[in-house]
């Protein structure tokens, strides 16, 4: 496919931090039987890891663990002070915050005060120093509905130095095409290729598109 990254998603780890499972230094604690087989993937091409990472202690494991990127997400975030944290102590270019969204409705349980909306998130996000945002809209994962291109484009205005990358939805190549007109600089995709939708002749004709621009 030519595929060069891979995002992997440790869904038993996410659901330990949502829990706020702590162990005696007060971070989250990840226990995972995935650990072996997300070694390996990192083995296999750069890799973005998703594990419920809302602490610096469990930010170094997932680097230990072989991540290019730690990926921070906003429904296990406490605070944009600990993503500072993050961000400072492994350099933003390795951290990437996920602005999680349930139909459109950014996903913050954990973070205190009144709400803030997608656009609020993604500034703050910046000024605390991440290399990369991700919109995923855990609704439309899996769906084939399309992407919220209205919510990926105004995050892409208001964090327009920040490397964007979004999910959750694509239907093939065309919303590729979207959401590169869109701003994004990359997308998650995972059913279309399973299924098919999307091959290894489509993503090299968009490539050499965005290579001659």
């Amino acid at each position: 496919l030519g595929i060069t990254e891979l995002y992997a998603a440790d869904l038993d780890a996410i659901a330990s931090s949502q829990r706020c499972d702590t162990d005696v230094s007060g971070a989250a604690t990840v226990n995972s039987a995935q650990g072996d087989i997300l070694t390996q993937l990192a083995g296999v091409a750069p890799l973005w890891l998703d594990a419920g990472i809302s602490t610096l202690v469990n930010a170094r494991k997932a680097l230990i663990r072989g991540s290019e990127r730690v990926v921070v997400g906003l429904e296990t975030l406490d605070s944009f002070d600990t993503l500072s944290a993050i961000c400072d102590e492994l350099g933003g270019e390795r951290v990437a915050f996920s602005l999680d969204l349930q139909n459109g409705v950014p996903l913050s349980p954990r973070l205190p005060g009144p709400p803030i909306d997608a656009v609020g998130l993604a500034e703050r996000a910046g000024a605390a120093g991440v290399g990369a945002l991700i919109v995923l809209d855990l609704a439309r994962v899996g769906s084939s509905k399309g992407l919220d291109l209205d919510t990926i484009a105004r995050v892409r205005r208001a964090a327009p130095g920040t490397m964007l990358v979004a999910g959750g939805g694509v239907r093939g190549p065309e919303d590729l095409v979207r959401l590169a007109e869109a701003g994004c600089d990359g997308a998650l995709v995972a059913t279309a290729l399973h299924d098919g939708r999307i091959q290894a002749a489509d993503l090299r004709r968009l490539r050499h598109t965005s290579d001659s621009r």
